[in-house]
Parts: C-alpha cells; structure tokens; sequence
C-alpha cells in the first residue's frame, strides 16, 4: 500500500467518443488483474478514512482496497458485499467524484485520488466471473412475510437483507421488469441491463417472489397487501415530473424524460415500442433541446446522441460550477457531441408541434437558502433556439399517494413525501415503513439502498416484537 507517491492515478481505458456514441454498450473497460492491484495500492490506509466517512453505506473502502492489493479479491468482495447489497452498480453509476473518491486524502493533497469506484465494479465482476456471488440461503426460515411495493435499488435491498432473516418476500411493481431506474432509467452506456438483471435472478432463486405489471391502487389495493402481510415497505421512488410553464408547453414534441429514457431502455431488451416506431420518443435526424442540468439530463442528451439526433443541446440556468449534475458526466457528453448552453432558461416555446424554444439569457445573482447564486434574467437578451424534440429533465416530485391509493392515515410531508422516521423508516401507519426517493424526495441510489438496508432492520425488530407478544 501506499503507492500513490510512485504510481500515479490511472481510470480504466474510455472508447473513443465517435465509437462509444453509435451504440448503448458501457464506455469504460474492465481493469485488468494486474492493473486492479496496482491501482488500489494507492491508497494511503488513512487513519480516518474520509472515503469511508463520505459514503452513505460507509462501505469499508480501505479494507477491500487492500485485500484487492494482495490479490486476495474474494475476501475483498465478502468484506464490499457486507455493506453494499449492488456494489457492482454503486461502482458503475454513484457519482465517486462528490462522494468517496472527492473526499480521497491522497487527491487533497495532489497525488490525483484512488479509482475507488472502478476497482470496486472489477472486485464484484470478478466475484460474478468466479461463483462466489451465490442465492441468499436462510439459516431458518420464517412463517412471517413482508410486501415491498416498488422493485427499484431501495425496495431491492430491504429484499435482499430481509431474505437473510428468513422473512418471506414479496415485492410489487407497475412495470413488466424489476429494478425500478435501474432498470428503465439509467441508460446502457452507464449501466448495461444484464448487470440489474443478474441481480434481479440472483433474488428470484433466494425465493423472492415478484409481481410485476401491478398499479397498487388499480390492480390491488394497498389495503389488500397489507392485510396479506405482516409488514409493508412503500419504495415507489417518485416519477412525477417537474413540469414547464409558459407559451406553448403543451406542445406535441414535449417529453418527460422519464418516458424517452424508459422507451429507450425497452429498446434495449429487444422490445418493440410503438412511441419509438412512430417517431414521437425517437430523436433520430431531430434538432434536440433538453431543459435540466441533473444526472437524469445528462442520461437524455447521451441517449439522444445515440438515436442519431442532428443536434444536441443541454439548456441549464446557471453556470458549469453550479449544475446539480456530475462533472464527469458533462465531460463525457460534450465529447460525444453534445452542446451546452449554460445561463439559459426556458421563457416558452414555438410552434405546435414544437419548432423552438423562447430562451431567456441569465447571470448569477446572490446565492439562495442552498448557498447557490440564484440565476437572475438579462432583460433584452431572449432568443429562440431550434427544436424538434423537447425533453424535460427538471427532476422529480412525489405522487399523492395517500389519494393514489385510498389511504386514510398515510401522513405526508408539505413536498408530499412520505412522513417517515429517517433512520428506520417508520411511518404513521403500524407496520408500515418507507424508504428511499418517497422519503427523501429525488436522491441517489446509493441512499436508496442505504435506506432499504436500515429499513429492513427496523422491520425485522417489529416482526421479533409482533412474535414476542404472540408468543405470551
């Protein structure tokens, strides 16, 4: 270990940006046995490791990065797997550069951070390659059943952790395929389908049984699977979009991008999806605007790139250092094609279906309640840029699912999410927890499953407490 004064930082090798921008395929390599080795050598074992510190999971990073050194990469997956139920996706989607890898103490002091997230997706690769990632097998078995509505990152972990107590498990689903945005938002070139799904049958085979195509509130009621159940776990996420106003926002060719990234990603399984067939979720020879400086625009433009768009443009309100998106990620689109326009606002939009979008120029005044300067508009500046397709990528609300589902006694916060405990995910109803998006409002999926893991272990303590006082 401490290599990192004699070895310098060396990230996977990247594909070139006019190979890596005509298909869906994941951009960066698989590090090599030798190059794995190396690269975790870096790190400087801290005494107080703020990589650890600045992980939601609080993932042993210097452990496994050690035991990856050694070369002893079973161990370091057993001492990954302990605290992280998707290594293998936190490795290839968290945003590294906010969190461990921004926090690294070897990149504060000049010597470029450890590759922690790509050593950690190698680590986990390795252990699907070698047998050693196995179906959950229960020491006992118990009579006791929970229902999990939502089969996305959150919902999956409280799965996962809940099938190691023995507890039965059932998870419930809108769509036809679990994973939730793993599955349909989170675009290939970022994380390739067969890793969520592996994953997914990997649950399947521990006896997880899914039920999918299943709108709580229409196809079954919240009522009916809490009365099925000991316990219930609400992990919906939130997919309600931040709409536009203005002239002209009802336009045709004005998307949530949430439905153009979940078309897209059907595509990826060989799905026939007639919004694709007939051009209107299709960017194929259009003129592109997306409206949003967050990870789920940076996932549109991307796409957008890939569906053979003649232009592509990412409208954001304020300048590079503020957008809520990873910096990475802008690096990587604007090497695959991708225009930004920085200190741009949406004002309204021409035609119907649309031909334009009235653009209002802005500068960055004082800074808001989030310590960000607040984007201010340049009277007399406004011009329209050419569109053909719009994709709203302003983030995401919660629904009303109090009123969704017919739930009287569900409270929720004044932003609508669920009213819940932040460490146990409690709710106002008895036995029935919340977790992840629903709770915190539009998040990460490392804090999803963070969430998921807590939750379970709250669930757990109700499940001893309910069988305790059955028992007397």
């Amino acid at each position: 270990m401490l290599k990192f004064v004699n070895i310098s930082r060396d990230m996977p090798s990247k594909r070139d940006a006019d190979q890596r921008n005509k298909d869906f395929n994941e951009i960066y390599a698989e590090y090599a046995d030798e190059k794995a080795k190396e690269q975790a050598s870096r790190c400087s074992q801290c005494g107080v490791p703020y990589c650890q510190a600045h992980c939601p999971l609080h993932n042993n990073i210097p452990d496994w990065l050690r035991m990856t050194a050694m070369g002893r990469l079973e161990e370091a997956y057993n001492i990954s797997q302990a605290t992280n139920t998707f290594p293998e996706i936190c490795g290839r989607i968290c945003p590294q550069d906010r969190l461990c890898e921004g926090n690294c103490v070897i990149e504060q002091s000049g010597h470029g951070t450890v590759t922690i997230g790509s050593v950690e997706k190698y680590i986990t690769d390795t252990a699907w390659e070698n047998g050693w990632v196995q179906p959950i097998a229960p020491t006992v078995e118990r009579d006791q059943s929970v229902g999990i509505i939502g089969a996305g990152p959150g919902g999956l972990a409280a799965a996962d952790m809940l099938r190691r107590a023995g507890v039965q498990v059932t998870v419930y689903d809108r769509y036809d395929r679990a994973g939730g945005l793993l599955t349909y938002g989170i675009p290939g070139f970022k994380l390739e389908k067969d890793v969520v799904m592996r994953r997914i049958e990997q649950l399947e085979k521990s006896g997880v049984e899914f039920v999918m195509n299943c709108n709580v509130g229409e196809d079954l009621s919240f009522d009916a699977i809490r009365g099925k159940h000991d316990s219930v776990i609400i992990a919906t996420g939130v997919y309600k979009t931040r709409d536009l106003e203005g002239p002209g926002s009802g336009a045709d060719g004005i998307v949530r991008a949430i439905d153009y990234l979940t078309v897209s990603n059907k595509l990826s399984f060989g799905d026939t999806v007639e919004e694709y067939e007939d051009g209107t979720l299709n960017a194929a020879g259009k003129k592109v605007v997306v409206i949003g400086g967050g990870d789920t625009a940076m996932d549109c433009v991307r796409t957008a790139i890939r569906q053979g768009a003649e232009s592509v443009k990412c409208l954001y309100r304020r300048d590079r250092a503020n957008m809520p998106g990873s910096q990475r990620e802008v690096q990587n689109a604007e090497e695959e094609g991708v225009e930004f326009v920085w200190l741009a606002a949406p004002k309204g939009f021409a035609g119907d279906p649309v031909s334009g979008v009235m653009v209002q120029k802005m500068r960055l005044g004082a800074p808001d309640a989030s310590g960000r300067q607040s984007p201010e508009v340049i009277e007399g500046a406004d011009y329209v840029e050419d569109a053909d397709l719009v994709i709203k990528a302003l983030g995401f609300e919660p629904e009303d699912l109090p009123k969704l589902w017919g739930v009287d006694g569900l409270e929720v916060t004044r932003w609508g999410t669920v009213k819940a405990d932040f460490k146990t995910g409690k709710t106002s109803l008895d036995g029935v927890y919340a977790v992840g998006d629903i709770v915190r409002g539009a998040s990460l999926v490392v804090w999803a499953i963070k969430d998921g893991r807590d939750c379970a272990d709250a669930v757990l303590d109700y499940l001893n407490d309910a069988k305790a006082v059955a028992a007397e």
